[in-house]
């Protein structure tokens, strides 16, 4: 994603859920966005109000033709699958690109390339994967394993900001033309869920990886390329000679950025746009006030969240994170700030993850207090903390996560302290400060994270205590001061180098409790994916990870205007 700091060469900015929605959804994986002034949300999603009509999808004989044009909440920047980073130019890019894999509907991985599962041996760390000899790329080619070993390897052998996503891989053999095999350096858990990456022909690529990446993206997806101003507009058309199922019921796929939320819900009531992402809370009833359109929406893969700064300063000490949560109801927050736009979250884990986990979420929603200033008032005293403190919450620059930061202020207030700043900063400077540890840039902060559909995108990155994470994504240092902060770091490592789902469950329950009762963190809300879809327009679907799809294994969108 594009944002000011310099040195993101360690993570997958896709995560950070930042600055709109290219925002760094990627301090790291792929929804959402805000920033906006008016309050626009950002992505995220999974339950469709849509009321859109009778769906087509794996329909390749009921082509409508015609045009679809989205608004955007942000320009794509880039198409190359192996250096983009930011939201918008994965929303584009997946229309382009095939991966072996694809997702489902929900958070399930179907084949696309691939023709069925992963033979998984060796203890979980080889993967096989066989694929169709049937695929072709825009331009004709075949593609084969050769395409997909050059895909996976160049993040790391190029040293792009995505190297970090891939080098649990300690080597990629082809077996044949159509069959791949990953060995990994050891069982990476999550491993199932890179096998979506778009697959690029290594030749047209070597040939100008500049080109490749902004003038002539070529893939095997259902879409190719045409043209794009950045700033004003993204062009596709369908791709007629598209070797797999649905062909596109659209003839042509048109994407434009309209930054302010206002201006995008005029223009899907006037008709200019025929979809629009991201609608803010203050414009939900707008929205659902336009009598030929609906909202289809579904909660997205994220998790935002308060932060303490647990290696310096008054916040280092559990008992006055305690005091903390004491000063304010989270619950309320969300209900005032975020709702309807997003949802109460109690633990890391985005709700279709912890149910998919079967995590003991009933027990996590008992672990934050309600308000009760006397507690607070009473922890702040046993621990020692001056009523004349000054203390300091950061935040981006996002309306709702900024309410996060001015309740929190509040609530110290009430409790008696006079010296409470709540700083909003632009981008570089709160991406520069929240990770320092130091007592003198933060004592709490509020963020976003977007990841992929597993426990171990929203634990290792923002809990762990290795050199890829501790100061470049985890800026709370838990366990700087808490040997039960260390071990649950520890339990989060131990977890992601494992094949065994239930042993890794466990250690996620042990080590998110942990989290949780020693409030590291305390968790707040999720946002969904948000838009609103003209009556129009035929079997459009948000979808969790990858924010809408548009012809799929479970979708197939028409226009009849």
């Amino acid at each position: 994603m594009q944002d000011d700091s310099p040195d993101w060469n360690v993570l997958n900015r896709r995560r950070v859920l930042g600055l709109g929605a290219a925002g760094l959804a990627g301090l790291a994986g792929c929804a959402g966005g805000d920033g906006d002034s008016s309050g626009s949300g950002e992505g995220g999603g999974s339950e469709s109000t849509s009321t859109e009509s009778e769906s087509t999808s794996g329909s390749s004989g009921g082509m409508s033709g015609g045009k679809l044009r989205i608004a955007l909440v942000k320009s794509p920047l880039e198409f190359d699958p192996i250096v983009l980073n930011d939201v918008p130019s994965d929303q584009v890019a997946q229309n382009i690109f095939d991966g072996l894999y694809q997702y489902n509907e929900s958070t399930s991985l179907v084949p696309s390339l691939a023709t069925g599962e992963p033979e998984v041996s060796n203890d979980g760390t080889r993967w096989v994967v066989e694929m169709t000899g049937d695929a072709t790329f825009h331009n004709g080619d075949p593609v084969t394993a050769e395409d997909v070993k050059y895909t996976y390897e160049a993040p790391v052998a190029e040293e792009t900001e995505n190297a970090s996503e891939f080098n649990m891989i300690d080597t990629i053999s082809v077996v044949d033309e159509t069959t791949v095999q990953f060995d990994l350096q050891f069982p990476y858990g999550p491993f199932r869920h890179l096998l979506d990456l778009g697959i690029v022909p290594q030749s047209v690529r070597e040939e100008d990886k500049d080109a490749f990446n902004t003038q002539n993206p070529v893939g095997s997806g259902p879409f190719e390329f045409v043209d794009w101003q950045e700033g004003n507009f993204v062009r596709l058309q369908r791709n007629d000679d598209y070797w797999g199922e649905p062909m596109p019921n659209i003839a042509e796929l048109e994407l434009v950025p309209v930054e302010e939320a206002t201006t995008r819900v005029t223009t899907l009531r006037n008709g200019e746009n025929d979809v629009i992402e991201e609608i803010p809370p203050k414009l939900y009833s707008t929205v659902r006030g336009i009598s030929d359109a609906s909202i289809d929406e579904v909660p997205g893969i994220g998790y935002f969240y308060l932060a303490f700064n647990c290696k310096e300063g008054p916040t280092s000490d559990a008992r006055v994170r305690e005091a903390v949560d004491y000063c304010f109801s989270m619950d309320q927050a969300v209900s005032s700030y975020v709702e309807p736009t997003g949802i109460r979250q109690y633990s890391p884990l985005p709700a279709s993850v912890a149910e998919d986990w079967n995590m003991p979420v009933d027990e996590w929603e008992q672990i934050p207090h309600d308000k009760n200033i006397e507690e607070a008032q009473a922890l702040f005293e046993e621990a020692g903390v001056p009523m004349d403190y000054q203390w300091n919450i950061i935040v981006p620059p996002d309306d709702k996560r900024e309410q996060i930061g001015v309740t929190v202020s509040n609530g110290l207030k009430e409790a008696g302290f006079d010296n409470v700043s709540v700083q909003r900063l632009d981008w570089g400077a709160f991406l520069d400060k929240y990770v320092t540890g130091s007592e003198s840039d933060y004592n709490m902060y509020t963020l976003g994270w977007s990841g992929d559909p597993d426990p171990d995108a929203f634990t290792y990155f923002l809990l762990g205590r290795t050199e890829d994470t501790l100061g470049v994504t985890n800026g709370t240092y838990w366990g700087a001061n808490s040997d039960v902060g260390k071990q649950a770091a520890e339990k989060f490592v131990q977890a992601r180098q494992l094949a065994d789902r239930e042993q890794r469950r466990q250690l996620y329950i042990e080590g998110i409790t942990s989290a949780l009762e020693e409030r590291a963190h305390i968790p707040a809300y999720n946002l969904k994916n948000s838009f609103g879809v003209k009556s129009y327009v035929s079997d459009f679907a948000s979808h969790p990870v990858d924010s809408f799809h548009i012809a799929t294994n479970h979708n197939n969108v028409s226009v009849d205007k």
